[in-house]
C-alpha cells in the first residue's frame, strides 16, 4: 500500500510550491512521494522543479482532469444563482474549473493521502494523519467547523437542515485546502448518487464563491462517508493551522502552545505577494522568515536581499533609464557609423 501527498500548482505559485516541497522533504522525510497536480499548462517551471527530484512526480492523467472538471460543471449547472453572479462579474464559463483538479487525488497511484494546498508548509511528521485513515475515510486538522455556515454554503441554517443532520453541519465543516482520504473513495457510482441530489434541487446550498471548497464539503456530508476532523474529536491537543494565529518558532518549526503544528497555511494571501518577496521586495507577509528559510533551503545563495517596495520601484525605474540610455547611445553610434560608411 501506497502512502503519498498530493498538490495541485502551476508557475504562478511556483515559489509556493519550492517552499512546501522543501518542508516536506525536511519535515516527513525525503522519500515520502509526493505528485503535483498540474493546474493548467502553465507548468514549466514545475516540471524542471520535478525534474530535480527523486520523489516527485506530474500528475498527468488527462481523462481523470477532464472528468472532474465535467463533474463540476454538472454539479453547478443547476444552481440557480452562481451562473448568474459569474456573468455579472465578467466571469465566462465556469468559476476557477481549474481548481477541481485537486480532485484527481481520488484517482492517483496512492491508496491513501493527503492534500495540501501549494501555499502550505509541512511542519510536522505525518504518520499520525496515515493511521487514523485505517480507522476513517476522511481526516481533516482544522478548525473552519467554527466559523459562520454561511462561509461554505450560501444559505440559512434552515434550508441546510433540510439537507443534512444538526451534527454534521454542526461537527464537518471543513477547509478545502489540506484533508487526508483514500483512493477510489468517490467512484462512479457515488459520483452519479451526488449527481442526482444536486441536480434535484440539493445544488442550491452551495457558495459559489469557494467553488471547490463547498462541493467538496457537499461531496463528503452527502456521501456520508466516515470523516474525522482532530481539531473537533481532540481539541485539547490540536493546533492552529492558520497564518492569522500567533504561533511560537523554533528551530523553524512553529508551535501552538507548545504544541508542533502539523502545517501553516498561508490561504487567501495572494500568490503575487510571495513572488514579490522573492524579488527581493519587503513585503509583510506573517512568518516571513519561516517561509524564506524553506523556499531556500536547497539554494541558500539565492536567499533575497530585501529592500522597501518604494526603493525597489527608484531602484526598478533608475535601471530602466539606465537601460534606454545605453540603448539611445548604440542607436547614436550605429547611426553615425552608417554615415560614415558612406
Amino acid at each position: 500500500m501506497t502512502n503519498g501527498i498530493y498538490t495541485l500548482a502551476n508557475d504562478v505559485v511556483y515559489d509556493q510550491l519550492v517552499a512546501l516541497l522543501n518542508s516536506i522533504e525536511a519535515n516527513a522525510g525525503e522519500d515520502i512521494p509526493v505528485c503535483v497536480i498540474p493546474y493548467n499548462d502553465q507548468i514549466d517551471k514545475v516540471r524542471a522543479e520535478i525534474a530535480k527530484r527523486p520523489n516527485v512526480t506530474l500528475f498527468d492523467d488527462q481523462d481523470s482532469m477532464a472528468k472532474w472538471q465535467d463533474f463540476a460543471t454538472q454539479a453547478w449547472s443547476s444552481h440557480p444563482r452562481a451562473h448568474q453572479a459569474w456573468q455579472e462579474r465578467g466571469i465566462t464559463g465556469m468559476y476557477r474549473i481549474e481548481r477541481y483538479r485537486k480532485y484527481c487525488c481520488f484517482d492517483g497511484n496512492f491508496d491513501k493521502f493527503i492534500f495540501f494546498d501549494a501555499d502550505t508548509l509541512l511542519m510536522a511528521p505525518l504518520d499520525f494523519i496515515y493511521q487514523k485513515l485505517e480507522q476513517y475515510d476522511w481526516v481533516v486538522n482544522d478548525f473552519q467547523y467554527k466559523s459562520a455556515i454561511t462561509y461554505i454554503f450560501d444559505c440559512s441554517e434552515e434550508e441546510l437542515l433540510k439537507v443534512f443532520s444538526p451534527e454534521v453541519i454542526k461537527s464537518q465543516i471543513f477547509c478545502s485546502g489540506w484533508f487526508a482520504s483514500k483512493k477510489g473513495i468517490f467512484d462512479q457510482s457515488k459520483i452519479q448518487f451526488l449527481l442526482s441530489h444536486l441536480n434535484a434541487g440539493e445544488s442550491n446550498v452551495m457558495a459559489w464563491r469557494d467553488s471547490d471548497q463547498t462541493l467538496l464539503n457537499y461531496m463528503v456530508w452527502r456521501s456520508g462517508i466516515s470523516y474525522y476532523n482532530f481539531a473537533y474529536h481532540d481539541v485539547n491537543n490540536a493546533t492552529g493551522s492558520h497564518w492569522s494565529s500567533h504561533f511560537q518558532e523554533i528551530n523553524h518549526i512553529l508551535y501552538d502552545q507548545e504544541k508542533r503544528l502539523t502545517y501553516l497555511h498561508y490561504m487567501s494571501i495572494p500568490s503575487k505577494q510571495f513572488t514579490q518577496l522573492c524579488q527581493g521586495i519587503d513585503i509583510d507577509l506573517p512568518y516571513r522568515e519561516l517561509f524564506l528559510h524553506y523556499r531556500y533551503l536547497k539554494n541558500p545563495e539565492q536567499y533575497p536581499q530585501l529592500i522597501p517596495p518604494n526603493q525597489w520601484e527608484k531602484n526598478k525605474k533608475a535601471f530602466s533609464q539606465f537601460l534606454n540610455q545605453k540603448i539611445k547611445n548604440l542607436q547614436h553610434r550605429l547611426n553615425h557609423f552608417k554615415k560614415t560608411s558612406l
